[in-house]
């Protein structure tokens, strides 16, 4: 069995915090066995480089090792990817495709973000991991695979067990041995010899002298949350290789990267740990009716707001920007009637553009013309027709700006699960 040292150097483990040091001795004792392990802890503390351990350190060295990301798959496929489907399963399913669980059979798999799997594929998880047995989608043949499985999380999974969106039996089989990686903020004395490491690393990559830090720097380092914990720490260091001209860096340069007011982050994620963070949406679905119910509303002031206008004004008495509100409010593409051979729109006259005409009905049997504002009133009380695509796409692009592109945090602030939010921004072609 290798020492620690030494699984340091071979893995480019940097850090002496005492937290830290159990974790990967955790590692070194279970590697032999065949036994689940579920590593815990906040995004991007580094839970990646247990399973590697565990791996390398086991017979099945020479085995595959296969890393799902299960937050990243879509929900309707994620049982093909892991299990596999025969020919004909689903549409677009052109052939027989192995699955993970197949074609890792005698290595391990790392699944990685598992509290994002939805529950059927959860049932056919702990069947897996009882007896090793395992359907293809479309098929009634049972396979046995030979797998260790290491899974990782940032989710309070008792949480989720109670809000019933993780089964507590198959937490309790993945969770045989619990190994916890320490947030960055906790490991005061390891973030210099982080920031030392990542500079020297990016100095050789980019052909740059090295970044320093000053003695006020290393205490402002030593200080901030670092709510990405080690994987923000790595990318201010690229960027900052990159950018600055003085090699040397103080606090007063450090503050333009990661003002101290930015430590709130880290406060939030702590409280998702915890259970107690809180949402103004609980899935998806809230999401969209909100839109709705708010667009909605939004339009029906607005018509009242015209019908009011048109009231007490009339027509000739309009001012020429209230003609123009009313002619973008009824307008083809904000009006649909309930007839789908009817549309609701003004008549312009081209000649005159300051003379706005009454709304007229067109529909395939007569020409009817609305001469009162009955009539409008009449037509503002049937269905909108309104689209929620164009306000979904602006909320995830939003919420993606301001978290900075962390997908993990924008999907928390709408309220969305990552996978939603990965299949969402494929589906609108936000990839950077």
């Amino acid at each position: 069995m290798a020492d620690l040292q030494s699984i340091k150097a071979r893995f480019g483990i940097i850090g002496n915090f005492p937290a830290l040091n159990r974790a990967l001795e955790k590692a070194i004792q279970v590697a032999p066995t065949d036994i689940s392990v579920l590593v815990m802890g906040e995004s991007g503390v580094g839970k990646e480089f247990i399973p590697k351990i565990i791996h390398g350190e086991s017979r099945r060295k020479h085995q595959p090792y296969i890393v799902v990301n299960c937050g990243a798959i879509p929900e309707g496929t994620i049982d093909s990817e892991l299990f596999g489907h025969e020919k004909g399963a689903f549409t677009g399913a052109t052939s027989t495709r192995k699955g993970y669980f197949e074609v890792a059979d005698g290595g391990t798999i790392f699944l990685d973000e598992v509290g994002e799997l939805p529950l059927q594929t959860q049932v056919r998880l702990l069947r897996v991991l009882e007896s090793g047995e395992f359907m293809k989608v479309g098929s009634s043949q049972v396979q046995k695979t030979n797998v260790r499985i290491v899974a990782a999380t940032n989710v309070n999974m008792m949480k989720a067990i109670g809000d019933n969106r993780f089964r507590e039996d198959l937490y309790y089989r993945l969770n045989t041995v619990q190994i916890d990686m320490p947030a960055l903020r906790e490991r005061k004395g390891d973030i210099h010899l982080l920031f030392r490491k990542f500079a020297i690393d990016f100095a050789e990559k980019y052909r740059m002298p090295e970044l320093k830090l000053t003695d006020d720097a290393v205490s402002y380092l030593e200080n901030y949350a670092f709510p990405g914990n080690v994987r923000q720490l790595r990318n201010l260091v690229e960027q900052m290789t990159v950018v600055e001209q003085n090699r040397e860096v103080n606090s007063t340069k450090l503050a333009e990267y990661i003002p101290m007011n930015a430590n709130l982050p880290a406060v939030v994620q702590k409280n998702t740990l915890s259970g107690n963070q809180s949402s103004d949406f609980s899935s998806e679905r809230d999401i969209m009716y909100k839109i709705l119910f708010d667009m909605r509303n939004d339009i029906n002031d607005l018509k009242s707001l015209t019908s009011e206008l048109i009231k007490n004004k009339g027509n000739s008495d309009l001012s020429l920007q209230e003609k123009n509100l009313i002619n973008r409010i009824y307008t083809p593409e904000t009006q649909q009637s309930s007839s789908p051979n009817s549309l609701l729109y003004f008549e312009n006259n081209q000649q005159n553009q300051n003379q706005i005409h009454h709304p007229t009905i067109v529909s395939d049997d007569e020409d009817h013309h609305y001469n009162d504002v009955e009539d409008i009133e009449l037509e503002e009380s049937r269905p909108e027709s309104l689209s929620l695509q164009n306000n979904e796409k602006d909320l995830i692009i939003k919420a993606l700006e301001k978290h900075k592109g962390r997908r993990n945090r924008a999907a928390d602030e709408l309220g969305i699960s990552q996978r939603t939010l990965y299949r969402k921004i494929k589906q609108y072609n936000l990839e950077e």
